[in-house]
């Protein structure tokens, strides 16, 4: 079933995605021209809204460099130097706009705004809103200015497809409308994605449902470089009960710790930061620590934190304990069991530090995108401010006519049709087989085996853009094999452990990392 008569409409920017890093982007072209912005579903409603740990920024100028030396050191050697600088850099005033714009981050008892510590920083540097509902009360304030503002939102608008003319990205095509859909097509000057991650990758995450990596699959197939694919980080503290939730790394920084199923203190001995070490060290300890104990999750102790806090559990984080008490778990006086989980892909679409990818007229911010930043492991709570500060510079690139950014990645080729194709295996398949063979601890044998399991039996069956027989879930499946295959394939290639890839067989850590991007084969 096709569309007769696509909607066509025109404008200046087009953002793609209504996360943090949309909703800045969106604000900041309308103070100065046309721009639309589509969503998938409803305006805020991503993985942004689901951030409890807060957002990671220095509130002062000697705060700056402390900031990009505990960045760098999470990144495993991987990140841009740069890029990290430039991020930080801009933090103090980027979290001001924050604020200005409807934010009203925590206060201390001075009044002034109230730092918490997270794993891998060295010092005090996570602002919070809510306790632990910053990113809701991130997505509420922005979806609210974007409101007000003059940018024209499509609610329920699937992407399908970037437009491209002589190599140029010159739009995007959506399927709008959830009962009875009906063909978008967006002409723009220039198009940003923001359509976030890909979680739904693996069977065990922490994104929402609508993390299908949409954004990512449609600049591959339009031809702009996707890079460090193989890094996806793992949160090492997901609820094991039958709602999981994610128990946010906050909690470990006000004093929770980690203990195996026989109720010992499993991670000093791993570590010497212990329960603060980076994600990718703590989660593949709980792993270890569950494997010792047939499979058993690890235990989350808080007990102990409303004293050294003088605050109950509740009063700091009133999310994590509501949810708790709805798993019939008291945090004051019981340990929750928590496993690991997948949550923030480090990869994407390759862009500089101005969110410039490999196509002139296409941009990319938040977690869609591979900045640089993040390198081979995410420092926590980086990822909010990565996308505030890039979903405004891209427009600020935009207005100065920036064009497609060059890169010096090793580049790999990967022979994949145009348009989406039917996909060959079910969407619970796909995920059980990344958790298994590409998760938290990956090998040679294990990846052959996904790759095989990844690849299609027989000649596939494109999806065009204007079928609208087609069912949202069916496209999403086809982005998802399609990004698990790549991921798959940059796992392959990289024969050594790094930040969050880890190769059993490979455990050796390169002094001098490469980076590698790969582009579909024209």
């Amino acid at each position: 079933m096709r569309s007769p008569e696509p909607v066509e409409l025109r404008t200046d920017v087009l953002v793609v995605g209504a996360g943090v890093a949309g909703m800045t982007a969106a604000l900041e072209a309308a103070r100065t021209g046309r721009v639309v912005l589509a969503t998938k579903t409803s305006l805020g409603d991503g993985s942004t809204h689901y951030a409890q740990g807060g957002i990671a920024a220095a509130t002062g100028a000697a705060d700056v460099p402390v900031h990009v030396a505990d960045t760098l050191a999470a990144g495993a050697g991987l990140s841009s130097p740069a890029a990290v600088r430039a991020l930080c850099a801009a933090g103090p005033a980027a979290v001001r706009v924050l604020a200005e714009r409807g934010v009203d981050f925590d206060r201390g008892r001075s009044g002034g705004w109230a730092l918490g510590l997270e794993a891998a920083h060295t010092t005090s540097r996570i602002l919070h809103a809510g306790g632990d509902r910053t990113g809701a009360a991130i997505s509420q304030a922005l979806a609210a200015a974007v409101r007000r503002s003059d940018a024209a939102v499509h609610e329920d608008a699937f992407l399908v497809g970037l437009l491209t003319e002589h190599g140029r990205v010159v739009g995007a095509e959506f399927l709008e409308g959830v009962e009875h859909p009906h063909l978008l097509r967006v002409r723009a000057d220039a198009v940003v994605l923001a359509t976030g991650g890909a979680g739904q990758l693996y069977s065990r995450t922490t994104n929402p449902v609508v993390a299908t990596a949409d954004g990512l699959a449609a600049a591959f197939r339009a031809g702009a470089l996707v890079a460090d694919l193989e890094f996806f980080q793992f949160h090492p503290t997901v609820a094991a009960v039958a709602d999981p939730f994610l128990v946010s790394e906050a909690v470990r920084g006000e004093g929770a710790v980690l203990l195996d199923a026989a109720g010992h203190r499993f991670m000093p001995a791993v570590d010497p930061r212990a329960e603060l070490a980076p994600r990718d060290v703590v989660a593949r300890a709980i792993g270890t620590a569950m494997a010792e104990h047939g499979g058993a999750p690890v235990l989350l102790d808080a007990t102990g934190v409303s004293g050294a806090l003088g605050r109950t559990f509740a009063q700091r984080f009133p999310g994590i304990a509501q949810l708790c008490a709805r798993a019939g778990i008291d945090p004051e006086t019981t340990p929750v069991p928590v496993t690991p989980a997948a949550h923030y892909w480090m990869g994407g679409v390759r862009t500089d530090a101005a969110g410039r990818t490999s196509l002139p007229g296409l941009w990319a911010a938040g977690e869609v995108a591979c900045s640089g930043v993040h390198g081979a492991n995410r420092l926590a709570s980086n990822s909010l401010l990565e996308a505030l500060v890039i979903g405004g510079a891209v427009v600020a690139d935009i207005a100065r006519g920036g064009t497609a950014a060059g890169f010096e990645d090793e580049v790999v080729d990967v022979a994949e049709p145009a348009l989406p194709v039917a996909a060959h295996v079910g969407r619970r398949d796909v995920q059980a087989t990344l958790w298994e063979h590409a998760g938290l601890v990956r090998d040679e044998a294990g990846l052959a085996v996904a790759t095989k399991l990844l690849t299609p039996q027989e000649d596939p069956v494109e999806i065009r853009p204007d079928d609208l027989g087609v069912p949202r879930g069916a496209r999403e499946d086809s982005n998802l094999v399609l990004a698990a295959h790549l991921l798959v394939a940059a796992a392959t290639r990289r024969e050594e452990s790094l930040g969050a890839h880890f190769r059993g067989d490979h455990p050796r850590t390169p002094d001098r990392p490469t980076r590698r991007s790969f582009r579909r084969t024209p």
